[in-house]
């Protein structure tokens, strides 16, 4: 599966359910490996905040992330959305700091998604694949979480408030693609208990009675009744036979599990990844479930650290310096690869030992020397050239060129004294000399840099 982004920028416009301000949110494509980036754009310099479970800073009535000293509140909804529409890479800007409301559901951000069209990207889908069961429990709150392995990723919720209104309800979502249908129009909920203490508290200043379905879990007065109607400028208000205020009629009898099992879509996002596994979601609500992501995120750090490479430095290598040369028209001061460890018809790993007497210390920044960021991606260029040139005979008569860079990520900084591997993989067989491939460069334990790139050889002309 690829990674998917949106054809073209597109805007809803609401009121924050909490902050009571009118904001205009617009989604816009972004790159492969981007993944989901909040702009604050009517604050100086529009400051970035990563949809990261690391900047989550409060849960209490809704997600909420803060970095780079601007926060964003209530993005459970904008995530589900676009996780449940399958899009990997967006970039969401707000001229405010809450997302608008809209009718209490994910339906008119998944509308506008579709209206801006989704496309394929030239990256595949990183997935963290559930291998083993993960589980999270809070016994006070009668919490439980678990993900257990299964081949696409599916959710189950079951919510139990223990009232006479709204007894235990389930929801399923085993296919992803039923998301727009199924969960996106769940709008969320409130009892009547909890909306006056609310209202009281001047806390929902963006909340009326079209975004939200009141259970009225108490005898209520026709006098309370008209109150709440002067307060939601309505003409009359009643309790329905269900239980629920008329303001509203439900989509679905269970609908209030669905849009639980919505914001544990949307919350799970903040793991970093999309998940092949099932879900299963018992009593969730926002802290749990950033808990849980919690939870996942270690893993996915632990898996990826399972998956580094370990090669040992004392073993010959299959080219030294003078095999390299012999495939690189390059010479020092512009060779980089010191080793070629392991190559196959579809992989190459090459070393660079890093000193301090490289000739690119001397102007960048000598007095804290780090490893410049495209020489880096030279270093990793020439290891995947030796891999090309070794599909040709006469590699001597070759030169390798640069036609595209794509999703290049500095994790970590490179210094003298470092030891880079670089590690690549065809991303499709080697064609009429082009070479597209997807590198990884580790120093030690730590990925340092990840790039994608698409290369192509070509012969000298003879004078």
């Amino acid at each position: 599966m690829m990674q998917k982004t949106i054809k073209k920028a597109v805007s809803v416009k609401g009121l924050g359910l909490h902050t009571g301000r009118e904001v205009n949110l617009t989604f816009r494509p972004a790159p492969v490996n981007h993944g989901y980036v909040f702009k604050r754009t009517d604050l100086e310099g529009s400051p970035e905040i990563p949809a990261d479970v690391k900047f989550v800073t409060d849960t209490s009535r809704g997600t909420t992330l803060e970095h780079n000293n601007a926060s964003v509140q209530t993005i459970e909804h904008v995530l589900s959305s676009l996780a449940g529409l399958e899009i990997d890479n967006a970039i969401i800007e707000m001229d405010g700091p809450e997302t608008p409301i809209m009718d209490g559901s994910a339906r008119y951000f998944v509308e506008a998604l579709i209206d801006a069209g989704i496309e394929e990207q030239n990256a595949e889908k990183d997935f963290f694949v559930i291998e083993s069961v993960i589980s999270f429990a809070d016994p006070q709150n009668k919490v439980e979480i678990i993900a257990i392995p299964a081949q696409d990723f599916k959710v189950s919720v079951m919510i139990d408030f223990e009232s006479n209104v709204l007894t235990s309800q389930n929801a399923n979502l085993n296919k992803i693609s039923d998301f727009q249908k199924q969960i996106a129009p769940c709008r969320t909920f409130v009892f009547l208990h909890e909306l006056e203490y609310l209202l009281k508290n001047n806390l929902v200043k963006g909340g009326d009675l079209n975004n939200a379905i009141v259970f009225v879990n108490k005898a209520v007065g026709q006098d309370e009744l008209d109150r709440l109607a002067g307060l939601f400028n309505k003409p009359t208000v009643a309790v329905k036979p269900e239980g629920i205020l008329n303001n509203l009629d439900l989509h679905f009898p269970n609908e209030p599990a669905r849009h639980k099992l919505l914001d544990v879509i949307g919350d799970l996002t903040l793991a970093g990844k999309p998940i092949k596994g099932h879900i299963i979601a018992t009593r969730p609500g926002h802290k749990a479930n950033v808990e849980f992501a919690k939870l996942l995120r270690k893993e996915i750090e632990k898996s990826a650290q399972e998956k580094i490479p370990v090669y040992d430095l004392n073993k010959p290598p299959l080219f030294d310096i003078q095999g390299i040369m012999r495939f690189l028209p390059h010479r020092p001061p512009f060779l980089f690869v010191d080793k070629i460890l392991e190559m196959s018809k579809e992989h190459v790993v090459g070393i660079k030992n890093v000193t301090m007497n490289e000739t690119f210390f001397v102007g960048h920044f000598p007095d804290e020397p780090v490893m410049p960021g495209v020489i880096q991606i030279e270093a990793m260029a020439q290891t995947g050239g030796i891999l090309v040139m070794n599909s040709v005979p006469d590699p001597e008569n070759y030169l390798t060129f640069f036609l595209k860079i794509d999703g290049v990520k500095f994790r970590s900084k490179v210094v003298p004294g470092d030891t880079l591997l670089f590690k690549l993989d065809l991303i499709a067989p080697i064609r009429r000399g082009l070479c597209h491939m997807r590198g990884v460069a580790y120093v030690g334990n730590k990925i340092v840099m990840e790039a994608e790139m698409l290369a192509q050889i070509v012969k000298k002309q003879v004078k």
